[in-house]
């Protein structure tokens, strides 16, 4: 027992010792991250102060939204604090806060590209029954559910993660409190735990992403015997941003899970943690601004009133 230290304080990786790049670093991810707020508050406005929006689709999206926002405000913030001011610190606390709200979000999202792939199946293979099963507390309750598993399976999580001391190594290689680097310097117990958990966890995923699988094959199968042309745009157009969104959230976490942590460099850590941390949020709005018209109308609307008092 005469080696062993009780870890009381993460430091986080530092990604260059010179002063100009740790500032240019700050800059660059202070501009991804007002990128990323701006794109979803312009989104989360727009859907609100439009009243054509007030439907179970831009419902989703707007808690779709608000996920990211707090997704990215977890962990850049103090990425940008500490590059600027030159410390690497995070206490022990602060790590636990942000693998929980980390995980909390993440699967809170992806629950809610479940609700949202289904919502879009019953729009386009059940028009006519759609204002019965989507009803306006059938949605909330849905949106209810998403935070909720996202609550639970990141208390689950973290309540292993940091259930027991930690001991060796506090250095994280990352830019914030990352799942695989805390296993890193975990005792035995808690990496047994995690693996059961995460063994778990992906069984709940892939009954989640048949049911997305399943979805929207259902979809595209309806989609096809629409006679008209300009229909089978309309109903693609309608179903294609979650789509793209819910694939690039796969791709992202493949990455992350595929990807080791003692073979990568830290350039390759920074990127594989960008993936899911932060590109998501950020290319989300930009995918809705892009295909969807009514988003796209209803933000130059709100911004013509707001800068030339349009009425």
């Amino acid at each position: 027992m005469g080696n062993f230290s009780i870890i009381t304080e993460f430091l986080l990786m530092e990604f260059s010792s010179r002063r100009e790049l740790q500032v240019l670093h700050a800059l660059l991810f202070l501009s991804i991250y007002l990128a990323a707020l701006m794109g979803n508050l312009l989104t989360v406005a727009a859907i609100i102060t439009d009243p054509q929006l007030h439907c179970p689709m831009y419902f989703f999206l707007i808690n779709l939204s608000v996920l990211d926002i707090c997704t990215v405000s977890v962990t850049l913030p103090k990425f940008i604090v500490n590059s600027l001011s030159g410390t690497q610190s995070l206490s022990l606390l602060g790590c636990a806060a942000q693998v929980y709200f980390v995980l909390c979000f993440s699967a809170a999202e992806f629950a809610l590209l479940v609700a949202m792939s289904y919502d879009r199946f019953v729009a386009i293979c059940q028009p006519l029954h759609y204002g019965i099963i989507m009803t306006p507390a059938r949605c909330v309750w849905a949106a209810v559910g998403s935070w909720l598993s996202g609550l639970i399976y990141s208390a689950l999580h973290t309540g292993n993660l940091f259930r027991l001391p930690f001991s060796g190594s506090n250095l994280i290689h990352q830019f914030f409190c990352d799942v695989p680097h805390i296993l890193e310097v975990s005792v035995s117990g808690v990496f047994n735990t995690e693996f059961e958990l995460i063994v778990a966890s992906l069984f709940s995923l892939l009954f989640c992403f048949a049911f997305l699988i399943v979805s929207y094959a259902r979809i595209f199968c309806s989609v096809l015997k629409i006679p008209s042309v300009e229909g089978r745009y309309k109903a693609i157009s309608t179903c294609s941003p979650q789509l793209m969104i819910l694939i690039l959230y796969l791709i992202s976490v493949m990455i992350a899970g595929l990807s080791g942590t003692s073979d990568t460099s830290p350039i390759q850590n920074l990127l594989i943690a960008m993936t899911y941390t932060i590109l998501p949020p950020l290319m989300n709005p930009f995918i809705y601004s892009l295909r969807n018209q009514k988003v796209t109308a209803a933000m130059s609307k709100m911004i013509k009133r707001i800068l030339f008092h349009h009425p």
